[in-house]
């Protein structure tokens, strides 16, 4: 998917919802473990029920490999279903990933050609030569850690770095990295307030913004500081949907949340219209 078919999508769905695919055994309903896949099948209902509410989704890779093989077959199994029914959705495997070259050239080719994500989280620790080799697919996404939703993004990740703030610094050098344009960014929802300084680096590319909903973010801020000509937000919920309930209901509780927050967005694009 591109840039372009993503913007679409947001138009048509009025909506930059992105629904985090987080499956933990332990907080799904207790009758779908009689199913031979559980988590295959509790992802299948929530993405049927929510996929005319959002334009992406999200499986964050540690809760599928948690499992071991069963687990990655079922990750398997969701992106497939995904990619089949729903091929409209833009895909993100937050696995976080980063290492030299010829490694991260290997995760790509997993991630992207393998399994078929059109995104992958990554790491940018390790610069230049770690996250260019994602960006050599054409059509295909590398989305960096900015500045991230958790408490510890203070360790470093505001730390003077050459006059600038660690995450300003990896915003501003990425920017020069071959084919920058397939760069989107991570920024959370609980540091809204530094939106406005991020979007004076990078104005045109999208930022996927987590935080909104169990961690506590605003969906009304993120909007305020975040949001360009082209929207350029894909707004994360994951724990604030899928585990809306735990009961036969758990789909239709789902969908319920995410509508909410869908009508909240139409409402936002109806302003900035």
């Amino acid at each position: 998917m591109n840039a372009n078919q993503l913007h679409k999508q947001i138009r048509q769905k009025e909506s930059f919802l992105c629904i985090g695919l987080d499956v933990d055994l332990e907080k799904i309903p207790e009758f779908l473990l009689q199913e031979e896949d559980p988590i295959f099948a509790f992802n299948k209902a929530i993405i049927d029920a929510t996929h005319h509410l959002c334009v992406a989704y999200k499986p964050n890779t540690a809760f599928y490999e948690a499992y071991g093989l069963k687990g990655w077959q079922a990750l398997q199994k969701t992106i497939d279903y995904l990619n089949t029914n729903y091929p409209e959705q833009f895909t993100i495997a937050d696995a976080k990933r980063g290492d030299i070259g010829n490694t991260s050239t290997r995760y790509a080719k997993a991630f992207y050609q393998a399994m078929e994500f059109d995104a992958i989280t990554i790491a940018p620790y390790m610069g230049k030569d770690s996250v260019e080799p994602f960006l050599a697919f054409p059509d295909k996404f590398a989305i960096l850690l900015a500045l991230t939703s958790n408490q510890g993004a203070f360790d470093f990740q505001t730390l003077d770095a050459q006059g600038l703030e660690l995450y300003k610094q990896v915003i501003k050098t990425s920017t020069s990295w071959e084919h920058a344009e397939r760069l989107m960014y991570v920024v959370g929802a609980t540091k809204a307030e530094y939106l406005g300084e991020i979007r004076k680096l990078i104005p045109n590319q999208f930022l996927l913004v987590p935080g909104v909903g169990a961690q506590g973010g605003s969906l009304q801020e993120v909007c305020k500081y975040g949001m360009n000509a082209q929207v350029g937000l894909l707004v994360n919920s994951s724990r604030g949907i899928i585990y809306a309930s735990n009961q036969s209901d758990f789909a239709q509780a789902a969908a319920a949340k995410a509508k909410a927050l869908q009508e909240q967005m139409q409402a936002v694009l109806n302003e900035n219209a």
